[in-house]
C-alpha cells in the first residue's frame, strides 16, 4: 500500500511550507540572474509539486535516476523548469550555485527541460506533448515491465486546448492507466492574457471527466488539501486521475501575483529586493528527502537467435509486408521490442507482430501525435519502440518527432503507402514530404528498402542501432524480389545493382523507382547503352564513397524518386557533391498528383521507365 493512510503532521506541513518558500525564492532569483525565464508559472505550481515530491508520494532514488522502479515525473509545461530544478535543489541533488547558472551557456539547466539535466524524463517545451509521454511510461509500467511505479505529469491550463491532450486522455482511459496522475495547474493566465476557461475549474473538470478520468479539484496553494488530493490519487483503481488545482500565477509576490503581462518575464534586478521582501523569510538550509521506491526486479527475457528470412519461392512482395514479417521474426532477438500502430496494422502489416506477440503490441488508434510521444515515453523506459502508420499521416506528428530528437531516444518510425505509386486513393494519402521531414531531424537515419530482403535486413539493422530516430519508408505495391538471402545491408551503404566499365550514366533510385530504373536498364541495354544502377536504400546517412566513384566513372548522375524534389533523394545526392561540380538531373514528383493507377501516376510525374530512358539519352547527347 502507498501512503493513502498517511497523515500530514504539523512538522511535516512546516517542512513542506519551508521547501516551497525556498523553491519560489530560487525561481525568482535564478531567472532574474539569467535575465529571462518564467518565474511566475513556476511559482503557481510550487505548492503542488513540493507536496508531491517531498510529501512521500513521489518515490525516486536521486542517486539512481534511471532505476526502473522510480516514479516518473514529466513537466509537460516545460517553461516551469525553474521549479523542476528547484525541486532537485531542495532534495540536495544539485547546488544553489548550479541553480543560479539557469539558462547560461554550458549549464545543465536549460530554459526548458533537456537531457543535459539528469532528472529530465523527456525534453519538453512544445506544449501538449507531456501527457502522451506519460502515457507511454504508464503503459510500460502496467503492461510491459509490470512494475508498480507511478507516472506524474504536470500540465498547464493553456496547453489543455491542444488536441493531443485529449488524444492522450482517451487512450489512458482505454488502457485503464490507474498508474497515471495528471496535475493541472489552472493559474488562469497564458502568454498573452487569460486562458480559454480562466479560473473556471468546473469547465476543465467537465471535459476531463468526459474522457473517462477521475478528477480531484483542489486549492493549489493549500498544502493540507493538496496532500489529501494525492492520497486519493494514489489509492488504486484502473482510472487515470487528474488533480485540477486553482492557483495564482506569480504566487507570493503581490505585484506579479495573478497579474497579466508577466508571462516569460523575470523580475527586473531593480525590483528584486522588493519581490524578496514580499516573498518573506527563506530558510536556505531547508532540504527535503524523497522517498525511495520499492525494489522490484524486471523479469528479463533471454535473447535468442532467429532464422534468416527466406523469400526464395516468392516472386513479388510489398516491402510493408516484409517489414511486418521482420518485426515478428526478430522479437526473440530483441525481447525489449514494443510495437505501436495508428489503426493501420492490417495495411502496415504490424498485425503480423500483433498476432505473434499480442502483449507487446499497442493499438494507438487514429492519433499519430499521441502515438509518437507515447512511443518516446516507452523509449525513455528502455523499450525498443517501432511505431507505424501511413507515411502521409506522420506529417501530423512532425512537431512530436522534432521534440523527440532532443530526448535522444532510439526509436523506429515506419511510414507505409509512400508516394504517388499508391494509386487511386489520391493525393491526401500520398506521402511526398516524408523523406525531407525525417532527413531534417538531427542524427536521424532514413531507410528506403526496395524488395522483401532489403526490407527485412534494414529493419534488423535499425533494431541493432543504439540511438537516434530511424525512419523506414515502405511501399504499398508488391515489388519483385531482386536480392538474395545472403545479401547484407548496412546503414550508410547502398547497392550497385548493375555496373560495367562501359557505364555512361549513373541512375540512383530507391523503393518503387528502383524497379522502374531496372526496366529502363533493360530497355537501354537493347540499344547497347550501359547505365550504372545504384539502390540508395540508405538515404541518410548516404554512401558518399559509392556515389563519388560513380561520378568519376560515368558522365553524370540521374536521380529518380517518388517524392517531391525538395528535401528528397535528389537533394541528398547533390549534398555529396557540394564542392565538386557533377552533372546531376533529378526526376521527382513535380505536378499535383491525382487519382489513377500506379503506372499512370508514375508516367504522369515522369518518374517511370518511360521517362528514365529518354532522360538518359538526353544526358549522353542522343
Amino acid at each position: 500500500m502507498r501512503v493513502r493512510d498517511a497523515k500530514l503532521s504539523r512538522s511535516k506541513r512546516k517542512q513542506l511550507e519551508d521547501l516551497a518558500q525556498l523553491i519560489r525564492y530560487w525561481s525568482v532569483v535564478s531567472t532574474t540572474e539569467a535575465g529571462s525565464g518564467h518565474p511566475t508559472t513556476a511559482m503557481s505550481a510550487t505548492d503542488l509539486m513540493t507536496t508531491l515530491v517531498f510529501g512521500g508520494f513521489y518515490r525516486f532514488d536521486v542517486q539512481k535516476p534511471n532505476d526502473p522502479n522510480n516514479d516518473r515525473l514529466v513537466f509537460s509545461k516545460g517553461h516551469a523548469s525553474p521549479l523542476l530544478y528547484g525541486l532537485y535543489g531542495a532534495a540536495g541533488a544539485i547546488s544553489e550555485r548550479e541553480i543560479m547558472s539557469l539558462r547560461k551557456f554550458g549549464s545543465r539547466l536549460e530554459g526548458h527541460p533537456a537531457m543535459t539535466f539528469p532528472y529530465t524524463e523527456a525534453a519538453t517545451g512544445s506544449l501538449g506533448q507531456g501527457l502522451s509521454v506519460g502515457v507511454g511510461m504508464a503503459l510500460n509500467a502496467k503492461y510491459v515491465d509490470k512494475l508498480p511505479y507511478m507516472t506524474y505529469v504536470l500540465l498547464g491550463d493553456s496547453e489543455m486546448t491542444e488536441g493531443q491532450v485529449a488524444e492522450a486522455m482517451n487512450l489512458a482511459t482505454h488502457y485503464k492507466l490507474g498508474n497515471l496522475v495528471g496535475i493541472l495547474d489552472v493559474n488562469r493566465l497564458g502568454q498573452r492574457g487569460p486562458t480559454m476557461y480562466g479560473h473556471r475549474v468546473a469547465e476543465h473538470e467537465r471535459r476531463i471527466k468526459a474522457c473517462g478520468w477521475r478528477t480531484i479539484t483542489v486549492d493549489g496553494h493549500s498544502i493540507p488539501k493538496i496532500f489529501n488530493a494525492y492520497k486519493r490519487a494514489v489509492s488504486g483503481g484502473d482510472k487515470p486521475t487528474m488533480i485540477i488545482a486553482k492557483t495564482l500565477k506569480g504566487k507570493g509576490v503581490s505585484f506579479v501575483e495573478n497579474k497579466d503581462g508577466w508571462h516569460g518575464k523575470p523580475i527586473p534586478a531593480e525590483e528584486l529586493q522588493k519581490a524578496l521582501d514580499q516573498l518573506g523569510p527563506v530558510n536556505k538550509k531547508a532540504r527535503g528527502k524523497i522517498a525511495k521506491p520499492p525494489r522490484r526486479k524486471i523479469k528479463k527475457v533471454a535473447k535468442k537467435r532467429v532464422k534468416d528470412p527466406d523469400y526464395s519461392t516468392v516472386d513479388k512482395l510489398p516491402t510493408r509486408k516484409a517489414y511486418g514479417n521482420a518485426l515478428a521474426r526478430l522479437f526473440q532477438a530483441f525481447p525489449n521490442m514494443v510495437v505501436l500502430d495508428a489503426e493501420t496494422s492490417n495495411s502496415t502489416y504490424t498485425n503480423i507482430f500483433q498476432k505473434a506477440h499480442p502483449d507487446r503490441f499497442f493499438e494507438m488508434f487514429i492519433a499519430e501525435q499521441n502515438m509518437v510521444s507515447a512511443a518516446l515515453g516507452l523509449a525513455r523506459r528502455d523499450k525498443l519502440v517501432c511505431a507505424s502508420s501511413f507515411a502521409a499521416f506522420l506529417s501530423r506528428a512532425c512537431d512530436q518527432i522534432r521534440m523527440a530528437q532532443y530526448a535522444e531516444p532510439h526509436m523506429i518510425i515506419n511510414g507505409s503507402h509512400a508516394g504517388v505509386a499508391i494509386g487511386q486513393d489520391g493525393p491526401s494519402q500520398m506521402a511526398l514530404e516524408d523523406i525531407a521531414m525525417f532527413r531534417s531531424i538531427l542524427d536521424s537515419i532514413v531507410l528506403y528498402p526496395s524488395d522483401a530482403y532489403s526490407a527485412e535486413r534494414l529493419t534488423e539493422a535499425a533494431l541493432r542501432e543504439k540511438k537516434g530516430i530511424i525512419y523506414i519508408r515502405t511501399s504499398r505495391n508488391a515489388t519483385p524480389v531482386i536480392y538474395r538471402k545472403s545479401e547484407k545491408f548496412k546503414i550508410g551503404g547502398s547497392k550497385t545493382v548493375y555496373r560495367s566499365k562501359k557505364d555512361q550514366i549513373t541512375v540512383v533510385a530507391a523503393g518503387i523507382t528502383l524497379h522502374e530504373t531496372l526496366k529502363a536498364y533493360e530497355e537501354l541495354k537493347k540499344q547497347k547503352i550501359n547505365i550504372r544502377v545504384i539502390d540508395l536504400y540508405s538515404v541518410k546517412p548516404i554512401d558518399k564513397t559509392t556515389l563519388r566513384r560513380a561520378a568519376r566513372e560515368t558522365k553524370g548522375i540521374l536521380t529518380v524518386e517518388d517524392h517531391f524534389r525538395e528535401g528528397g533523394i535528389g537533394e541528398a545526392v547533390r549534398s555529396v557533391f557540394e564542392q565538386c561540380p557533377v552533372p546531376i538531373v533529378n526526376l521527382a514528383v513535380h505536378r499535383r498528383p491525382t487519382s489513377g493507377s500506379p503506372g499512370e501516376l508514375l508516367d504522369h510525374q515522369s518518374i517511370s521507365a518511360r521517362a528514365i530512358v529518354p532522360q538518359v539519352l538526353k544526358m549522353i547527347g542522343k
